[in-house]
C-alpha cells in the first residue's frame, strides 16, 4: 500500500512521542547505576528505590519498569506506601516511558499531581561540540567536590553526609568536575559516569551570579572530552523541562531529546 505525504507526517509525529523503549530501557538501566539508591527492592517490575540519607526523588521513588505489568495495581500502591512510610518519605512514583498505562489512568483518577517533568537527552560524542574551552582534570577528593556542588546549587550543607556517601557508592568510574574562580572560589560542577560506552552526566551547574558566561558549556565539554578519552561513545544528561536556557546550551552542543518522565504525589504532600 502507497504511503502519502500525510501518513509519513503523521508517523514521524508518533515516533516522536513514542520513543524506543530498548533504548529508555537502556537509559534508565545506567541511570539507576550512575546514582545508585541505598535501599533496591522490587515489586514485580517496579523497582523501589529509598535512601534514608539523601532526599532525592530518583532516590527515594518507585519506578514501574514495564509497560505490561499493571495487575493488582491498588493493593500494590498500598504496599509501597508503607514502605515509604517506614523511612518517613512521602510516596513518589516516577512515571517513565516503561510506566503501564494503567498506573498513569490509577493515579490520574485519585487526583495525584504531576511535577517536575525532566527531559533526557542523549548525542553520540563523536558528533557533540565538546572541543571548545580549556581543560580541567577530574578532581579526586570527593569531600572537595561535594562542597563545590553544595556551593555551586545553593543547597543546605546539611546535604553534605548524604551526598557524600551516594558519590562514594558510585560504581562504574567517575569524574568529578568543578570549574573555579580565582578570588570567589568554585562556578560550575559536573559528575560524569562512565559506563561501558556510555557517559551520563549529573549534578550539572553554574552558580547564579556567574550563569550566562560560558561555564556550564566549558564544565560539559571538559567532563565529556574526560570519558571520550576513556572509550566513552554516546553521552547522555537529564534536564528539567522547565530550564529552557540549560535544554537550549545542550542542544547547541548536539544533544537531542530521547524521552521525557514526570514524578507523581498523593494530592496534599510536598
Amino acid at each position: 500500500m502507497a504511503t502519502g505525504p500525510a501518513s509519513k507526517a503523521k508517523s514521524k509525529e508518533a515516533d516522536a512521542i513514542m520513543p524506543n523503549l530498548a533504548s529508555v530501557r537502556r537509559l534508565e538501566a545506567v541511570g539507576f547505576r550512575a546514582w545508585p539508591a541505598a535501599s533496591i527492592q522490587y515489586d514485580g517490575s517496579w523497582q523501589i528505590r529509598l535512601t534514608a540519607g539523601h532526599p532525592s526523588k530518583r532516590l527515594n521513588s518507585v519506578n514501574p519498569l514495564d509497560p505490561s505489568d499493571h495487575l493488582d495495581i491498588e493493593n500494590r500502591v498500598e504496599r509501597a506506601a508503607r514502605r515509604f512510610g517506614a523511612y518517613d518519605r512521602p510516596l513518589v512514583f516516577r512515571q517513565s516511558p516503561l510506566a503501564p498505562p494503567q498506573l498513569e489512568a490509577f493515579l490520574d483518577a485519585r487526583g495525584w499531581r504531576r511535577f517536575d517533568e525532566t527531559i533526557v537527552m542523549a548525542g553520540a560524542i563523536a558528533d557533540l561540540d565538546i572541543d571548545g574551552g580549556m581543560d580541567h582534570l577530574p578532581m579526586r577528593d570527593i569531600g572537595r567536590y561535594v562542597d563545590a556542588s553544595i556551593a555551586v546549587h545553593g543547597r543546605d550543607t546539611a546535604l553534605k553526609a548524604g551526598l557524600t556517601e551516594v558519590l562514594s557508592s558510585i560504581r562504574p568510574p567517575s569524574g568529578l568536575f568543578v570549574i573555579e574562580d580565582g578570588l570567589s572560589g568554585p562556578v560550575s560542577t559536573a559528575l560524569c559516569v562512565h559506563d561501558n560506552d556510555m557517559a551520563g552526566l549529573f549534578e550539572l551547574a553554574t552558580r547564579a551570579d556567574k550563569r550566562r558566561g560560558g561555564y556550564g558549556r566549558d564544565v560539559v565539554r571538559a567532563a565529556l572530552r574526560w570519558a571520550r578519552h576513556r572509550g566513552a561513545e554516546k553521552a547522555w544528561l537529564q534536564v528539567e523541562s522547565h530550564n529552557p536556557a540549560a535544554i537550549g546550551l545542550y542542544a547547541a552542543l548536539g544533544f537531542q531529546e530521547v524521552y521525557r518522565y514526570a514524578y507523581r504525589q498523593k494530592p496534599g504532600h510536598g
